[in-house]
């Protein structure tokens, strides 16, 4: 297949798609659900006119860049003065509610699936328990959802995937047998000591850096233009890229490098920010497309009750009766708690996490992915 075939139709399509955009955001038909479709119809599976021939490292490098794009500006977008009032909240949500959320997931996956290991189960619970910045955009941006349930939401989902990922690496040892159990405990320390204390870290340092250097550069006159399109993206791409070298996580770096840089400028953010959210819109639609078009062979070619149901599941009761345990007694209403446990769209690190196990050719690893995929694609329908 003619590379400028697959060109031309991709480009056609999203073409097509940016002109009514607008109009399709009005309406539950739109985004995500729009490309996922178009790539599954197009795709091999489907009418045969776009074959990527992309294997997994690269759409997982796809899903990282589309998510570091969009962790540091949805971050930097943050009201901190609403924070402050409620940052139990986001608490209360990373280290009661996704520690339960991991716990009952293994549990329901211990019943359902049969034919797999504790760890591989363990492991599916942990990659489809952090919630997705890029598919939850819509809802933490959206002024007619109450303030401080948008900022909760939005430091939940920054953070929750970074938090992760130390506990994927964890499950990820035992079950492929690369360490013992005897050694298990001083890794349980030590992972999230370096993944979560370098990504932080380098989050802070970067963004104060670089901050100061563009609201510097920018008072001076030195960057304007269509070079007011380019700091951004460079700045979470090199907290990301030097987090993940020196071993911690990229995803909590552009988090928290964004919250910083936020709370720091605050002239000419909206100009920095405004070209880079469209950069991580086009990366997130192109990552979406991909996906739709490599899904449907999971969804059949690999096909099993447990996973639908165990996807289900995990949209529904595993991630909200957490959600409204952690959240009891913060005096919200029970259709707010139910609005934050339904708030629970799986796509970008649950693609990246897929890839991580998958590499390590795993026995049960069809049943893993074809979960994931179950779970992703539901959620993009359902979200």
């Amino acid at each position: 297949m003619s590379e400028y075939q697959i060109l031309t139709i991709f480009a056609a399509f999203a073409f097509l798609y940016s002109i009514i955009a607008s109009r399709l955001e009005r309406t539950p038909v739109n985004g995500a659900l729009v490309y996922v479709s178009a790539g599954m119809l197009l795709g091999p599976q489907g009418l045969g006119l776009v074959d990527l021939d992309i294997d997994g490292e690269a759409l997982s490098r796809l899903a990282e860049f589309a998510l570091a794009i969009c962790l540091f500006t949805d971050s930097s977008n943050a009201n901190l003065n609403v924070l402050r009032r409620i940052e139990a909240a986001p608490i209360r949500l990373l280290l009661i509610g996704l520690p339960l959320t991991i716990a009952l997931g293994l549990g329901l996956g211990v019943l359902v699936f049969g034919n797999l290991g504790f760890f591989e189960i363990a492991l599916i619970a942990t990659m489809l328990a952090p919630t997705d910045a890029a598919l939850g955009k819509a809802v933490v941006t959206n002024p007619a959802v109450p303030e401080k349930v948008r900022e909760s939401l939005n430091v939940e989902s920054g953070l929750n995937d970074g938090i992760c990922v130390p506990v994927i690496l964890f499950f990820l040892a035992l079950a492929a047998g690369s360490v013992e159990a005897s050694d298990s405990a001083g890794l349980v320390l030590k992972l999230p000591l370096e993944v979560i204390g370098i990504g932080v870290l380098i989050g802070l340092l970067l963004a104060v850096i670089g901050g100061l250097a563009l609201r510097t550069c920018a008072a001076r006159g030195w960057v304007a233009g269509t070079w007011l399109q380019v700091p951004i993206i460079a700045l979470a791409f090199t907290c990301f890229g030097l987090a993940q070298w020196l071993g911690g996580s990229g995803f909590i770096a552009c988090f928290v490098g964004g919250l910083t840089f936020g709370g720091l400028t605050k002239t000419h953010k909206d100009q920095f920010l405004e070209s880079a959210e469209g950069t991580g819109d086009a990366l997130a639609l192109l990552t979406w497309f991909t996906f739709g078009t490599i899904a449907i062979g999971l969804l059949f070619n690999y096909f099993s009750w447990q996973a639908v149901i165990y996807a289900v599941l995990s949209l529904t009761i595993v991630r909200m009766l957490p959600v409204y345990l952690s959240l009891a007694g913060r005096h919200l209403q029970t259709d707010t708690l139910l609005f934050m446990g339904w708030f629970g769209p799986r796509w970008l690190a649950s693609i990246v996490f897929a890839v991580m196990v998958a590499a390590q050719q795993l026995p049960g690893n069809n049943t893993i992915l074809t979960t994931v995929a179950w779970n992703i694609v539901l959620s993009v329908v359902a979200h």
